[in-house]
């Protein structure tokens, strides 16, 4: 099919405008003035505007809208079915959550993220159909797309209540909402409360349930379920990575569905056949794997910068006896092809201590990035290679506070029949619109 441009110069004089070729697209497709500009943040008075050519539209739309269209036919002829919700992508990090609800058929129409360099590793992986927003909190809700499911790792924070007992103290009624504002979980909950989403997932660290002597955890749990805020069902559970990849990683996910569902985490299942070590991650180190610069040389052999300096290594060693000598559990984790490895954390880049690979002769070393991907499940040895963009500190850092992407894809496989497609087909497909 001749692009936009191709077929207008094929045309010449008697092709239709811009603004005349969005608006035939536009009946085609059953949309109005008001879904339209709803779709891309435009308001009606603009979508008239171009319609009229008193206003020039971007090319991008029009294709957008012809991409639809054809999309559409395709399905209508046996072809590859249009995608079955739209989602949101919130505290977004590298884009895990959305990579395993994306292989689901699900369409992410609206993404934030305030890191800076995080943002340049989510762009360089995904195919953006929008622009990726940075500060959460100064976009209003009702800027945000309609969606069928929220997505969320939102940061963990303690509620003050300083302003509740103000209130309290002038006799002043409060509610959640009090309790919440200003934490980042506050922005979560006000996009719930506005859009109404048929289904979110929240992930978090598993010291979510003790954090502030508990109190975070309650308050979120209230506001979820209370039926005079938000009153969803709401089902949480702590899980291990450890079924999935070579680590051992608890992470606490909190399903919600606003209508009545029959869930439980029962069905959850796990990785089948072997338990995953090590072997599964590392850098063979044999000639089996492709170099890649900096990570190895181009015979597969791990970059030495990786290794331990002497230096570096004499003090965690001492570190480690002094706290054993008191008694803690302080110390480096020194593991080996067959192990499984402890938490990888966003500290990780400072000295690697937690996770520790053993070599034959000489200091350990760090897992390099790529290792990092695998061991949070971007992508598995010998397999397509995730993007890697950003140096080794950030990229530490990322894969640290990422999630393990082959347990929310089966959290997804659970939470996907239970999605009330309400928006199917409201927002524009993928499209690659640089970078």
């Amino acid at each position: 099919m001749p692009s936009l441009i191709s077929r207008r110069r094929l045309c010449g004089a008697t092709a239709p405008s811009l603004g005349q070729r969005f608006r035939q697209l536009r009946e085609q497709l059953g949309e109005t003035q008001a879904t339209v500009a709803d779709r891309f943040g435009y308001s009606v008075r603009t979508i008239k505007r171009w319609e009229s050519g008193s206003a020039a539209v971007r090319e991008v739309w029009v294709e957008t809208l012809e991409d639809d269209l054809s999309r559409r036919s395709s399905a209508n002829k046996g072809g590859a079915p249009l995608p079955e919700f739209n989602f949101i992508d919130l505290f977004a990090g590298i884009g895990g959550l959305r990579r395993a609800f994306e292989e689901m058929d699900g369409r992410c129409v609206f993404t934030s993220e305030w890191d800076l360099q995080c943002q340049k590793t989510y762009r360089e992986n995904f195919t953006m159909s929008h622009e990726l927003t940075g500060d959460i909190t100064k976009v209003p809700s009702s800027a945000i797309p309609s969606h069928d499911l929220l997505l969320a790792g939102f940061p963990c924070q303690p509620f003050s209540i300083a302003g509740v007992s103000k209130k309290n103290s002038l006799g002043r009624k409060h509610g959640f909402e009090c309790e919440t504002q200003g934490t980042l979980f506050f922005e979560v909950q006000r996009i719930i409360e506005h859009h109404r989403p048929s289904a979110f997932v929240l992930e978090n660290v598993k010291n979510l349930t003790t954090h502030d002597s508990g109190r975070t955890y309650r308050t979120i749990m209230r506001v979820l379920e209370h039926g005079e805020q938000l009153g969803y069902k709401v089902f949480p559970k702590v899980i291990d990575a450890r079924s999935w990849v070579p680590q051992h990683r608890e992470r606490i996910f909190i399903v919600g569905f606003r209508d009545p569902v029959d869930f439980d985490w029962d069905s959850l299942e796990g990785r089948s056949g072997r338990a995953p070590t090590l072997r599964d991650i590392l850098h063979p180190e044999d000639g089996s794997e492709e170099g890649e610069e900096p990570y190895t040389d181009e015979k597969g052999k791990v970059n030495p910068k990786y290794v331990l300096s002497d230096k570096l290594w004499s003090y965690l060693q001492a570190y480690a006896a002094k706290h054993r000598a008191k008694g803690n559990g302080f110390g480096f984790g020194l593991f080996g092809p067959d192990d499984v490895a402890r938490t990888l954390s966003a500290r990780y880049y400072k000295d690697g201590s937690e996770i520790l690979i053993k070599r034959r002769g000489g200091n350990p070393r760090r897992l390099t990035p790529r290792e990092c991907s695998r061991l949070m499940g971007y992508e598995v040895l010998g397999g397509e290679r995730m993007k890697i963009v950003v140096s080794d500190t950030q990229a530490y850092k990322q894969f640290g506070n990422s999630v393990v992407i082959p347990v929310v894809r089966a959290v997804a496989k659970l939470v996907r029949p239970l999605i009330s497609s309400e928006h199917t087909g409201q927002f524009p497909l993928p499209l690659h619109l640089g970078r």
